[in-house]
């Protein structure tokens, strides 16, 4: 223990020789000498002193720790000592933190009974985990002297399974794979065929197979009975009797009642079809068909009502199937605004007077960039300056070249510096050219529409490249195809009119919801042939 004369006086306050001999004091007076103790017999006004002391010590230092301040706010006072003060605490603290990190590596635990390889193996032939991963141990129990092998395997009698026709296989090869004999299947190809042409068989269609016993080991199975659904409103099933395979056919019935939908546009056109049960390709094409006559933002309202009219079939099987949107109407107030449709073999829709979709803009004649325009420019081949009378579209050799209006082929052939050279004449006056073809595809006196082909291009003629010139007659005289704007408008053929009118009217006579009424009808007009079917076969 310290003698009394070592200790400093506790009484004092801080001296004058700075913060050290003050912290060096506050250290040397933590610890109290023997005789500052009070004995248990002291007097009350000795602890009353001792107690006086403490609370003065721990008053001075809290009031130093106060003044050292060892985390400050970094975001005050930077670059400053106190600033540096802070951050070193900073850093010695993630410092300190980051030598304490956890190890999070997995630890090995012993095995309870060491094992050697064979008896590791003898337990995994036990287990079930090796049945899932082929049985990779390879061991199993050996058999006993009661184990008498067999001579030869018995077959199963027959084998029933399922084939499928993938995209781009033929009907011969899905046989031949599912095991049945190049003879059988061939045989069965050509009875197929006979009923319905093998490239109508949809991909995806499930046949039902039963093989019977082979003649011989090593032979294949020889096919017993193949059946599947050969189209919508046929199965077919290919059966042996008597060595010999026959054809049966089983039509299924069908009713092709097209689905009408009607309801009310109102917040928004596209869900209320959906809701009302319209499939969903029906109302896209119903969509861009309104589109091209109406605008769907400004000219169709809330209480507007939509008229939807869709090909449909539903079997006897319960099977249906939603094909094409034959009709697009759209009325207001019980009257109609709009009555598309669709007609022809390329399924425009057309208006109820016969009139389809009207175009009034520039049509490029060729999928390809401007690269000349209308004007006096210098001639690349003939090296001085002429008027460019027309309008010049690069292109890659054999593109094709489309008519821009409907017109008649008025000239076709060779044509001097402009080659392979196509002409048509619109009407009112104005006409089309189409040079340096390599490939013409129209004759003189052919009446052409909007958007077919004409030829091909080429570099035929005065030409440095493929590419296509393009020229515009007006009254015989060349003008800036630029300033042209051709209109293009669809109509029915004089000769089909009262044909499209009747279908029309053949559609707006359809009730909403007749395709779904109940097909029994129908389907005992089938079931009683298919019954003497039956009854003759047995």
């Amino acid at each position: 223990m310290f003698k009394p004369r070592e200790h400093a006086d506790y009484s004092g306050g801080q001296t004058e020789g700075g913060r050290a001999s003050a912290t060096a004091a506050l250290s040397h007076a933590q610890v109290l000498p023997e005789d500052q103790f009070p004995e248990p017999s002291a007097s009350p006004r000795s602890v009353q002193r001792l107690r006086e002391r403490l609370e003065s010590l721990k008053a001075e230092i809290e009031r130093r720790c106060e003044a050292v301040e060892l985390a400050p706010d970094l975001a005050e006072d930077i670059g400053s000592a106190r600033w540096f003060r802070g951050l070193g605490t900073m850093l010695g603290l993630g410092l300190a933190a980051v030598s304490f990190w956890p190890d999070f590596s997995a630890l090995e635990a012993a095995t309870a009974m060491p094992i050697g390889t064979n008896a590791r193996d003898e337990f995994r032939s036990q287990m079930i985990m090796p049945l899932a991963l082929g049985a990779d141990s390879g061991r199993r129990m050996g058999a006993t002297a009661t184990v008498v092998p067999l001579a030869s395997t018995p077959e199963r009698p027959t084998v029933k399974l399922t084939a499928t026709l993938g995209k781009g296989d033929s009907f011969g090869r899905m046989l031949q794979r599912a095991g049945v004999g190049s003879g059988d299947a061939s045989r069965i190809t050509n009875l197929v065929a006979s009923a319905l042409p093998l490239d109508e068989i949809d991909p995806g269609t499930r046949f039902d197979l039963t093989l019977g016993r082979r003649t011989s080991p090593g032979q294949p199975r020889p096919l017993d009975k193949l059946a599947f659904r050969a189209r919508f409103d046929l199965d077919l099933s290919v059966e042996r009797e008597d060595g010999a395979f026959a054809l049966q056919r089983r039509p299924i019935a069908v009713d092709s009642t097209p689905l009408r939908i009607r309801g009310q546009v109102g917040s928004s056109l596209y869900r209320s079809a959906r809701a009302a049960g319209a499939p969903l390709k029906a109302v896209q094409q119903y969509l861009q068909a309104v589109d091209q006559h109406l605008s769907l933002e400004r000219d169709i309202g809330s209480g507007d009502e939509f008229d939807i009219i869709v090909a449909y079939k539903r079997s006897a099987k319960g099977e249906s199937e939603a094909g094409e949107l034959l009709y697009a109407g759209l009325e207001r107030a019980g009257r109609p605004r709009l009555q598309l449709l669709r007609w022809g073999s390329d399924g425009q829709f057309f208006e109820a007077s016969g009139i389809g979709k009207q175009r009034s803009n520039q049509f490029a004649p060729v999928a390809g960039r401007m690269t000349s325009r209308y004007g006096m420019r210098r001639h690349p081949i003939l090296g001085y300056r002429r008027m460019h009378s027309g309008v010049d579209f690069a292109a890659r050799h054999g593109s094709p070249i489309f008519a821009v209006s409907d017109g008649v082929v008025s000239y076709s052939g060779r044509h001097g510096g402009h080659g392979k050279y196509v002409r048509l004449e619109h009407g009112g006056g104005v006409g089309t050219g189409y040079a340096h073809m390599s490939r013409i595809a129209v004759s003189s006196g052919t009446r052409v529409r909007a958007g077919q082909v004409i030829g091909y291009v080429g570099s035929t003629g005065l030409s440095t490249g493929p590419h296509l010139h393009f020229e515009v007659y007006r009254n015989g005289r060349k003008v800036n195809p630029l300033s042209v704007r051709f209109t293009v408008r669809n109509e029915v053929d004089k000769n089909e009119l009262s044909a499209f009118k009747a279908r029309l009217a053949e559609l707006r006579a359809v009730e909403p919801g007749a395709a779904l009424a109940s097909l029994a009808p129908k389907q005992a007009e089938v079931t009683q042939p298919l019954r003497e079917i039956d009854r003759l076969e047995n």
